[in-house]
């Protein structure tokens, strides 16, 4: 009986150390898939970013060809003209100007070049023009329209305070204007 109970202990540590290398082969083989589900997944939304980045820098192209072509053509430019009549000819033509700088800054922010922070001072820099300042007092029915919860929207509601701050600053060193916004 002894030497029965030696063999089948052994035949049993032996059946038990197969089981396990086989559980940790299996382990092994559903770790790598996993691993590779991961990187597959994560190329994916790489690859998304390249898309809707790629996508942005042609959208920005085309607004810039169309707004060029309404500021070389007033015939043109009457398809999008939204500002008050009274506006002289030219007036209209450096608003669709500004308003092209103004969205460039925005797809900079967009595409992730600039963060919320570089945005701000360089629509600081920006908006001590004058005539940007016309322009974006000019189009605030324009940005009326966009959905509040909106990037767009929220970038102008930054762009108006920066504005107010601007002009209720009692120092000439306009760099130093506002408070940037938190990351």
């Amino acid at each position: 009986m002894v030497t029965q109970k030696s063999v089948t202990g052994r035949f049993g540590s032996v059946a038990a150390g197969m089981l396990a290398a086989a559980a940790g082969l299996t382990l092994a083989v559903r770790q790598r898939t996993l691993e590779a589900e991961h990187l597959r997944i994560r190329r994916l939304e790489l690859e998304e970013t390249v898309s809707r980045r790629s996508a942005l820098a042609h959208q920005q192209r085309m607004h810039w060809e169309l707004l060029a072509r309404a500021i070389d053509d007033p015939s043109l430019a009457s398809v999008i003209d939204t500002y008050a009549p009274d506006i002289p000819v030219e007036r209209r033509r450096q608003y669709f100007y500004a308003n092209a700088w103004y969205v460039n800054l925005y797809h900079l922010y967009r595409a992730g070049i600039l963060d919320q922070e570089e945005l701000y001072g360089h629509a600081r820099e920006l908006f001590q023009n004058p005539l940007m300042r016309e322009y974006w007092e000019a189009s605030r029915g324009q940005r009326a329209t966009l959905k509040q919860s909106s990037d767009e929207a929220r970038i102008g509601r930054l762009v108006d305070g920066l504005i107010n701050d601007l002009d209720e600053a009692d120092t000439d060193e306009w760099w130093v204007v506002g408070t940037p916004p938190m990351p």
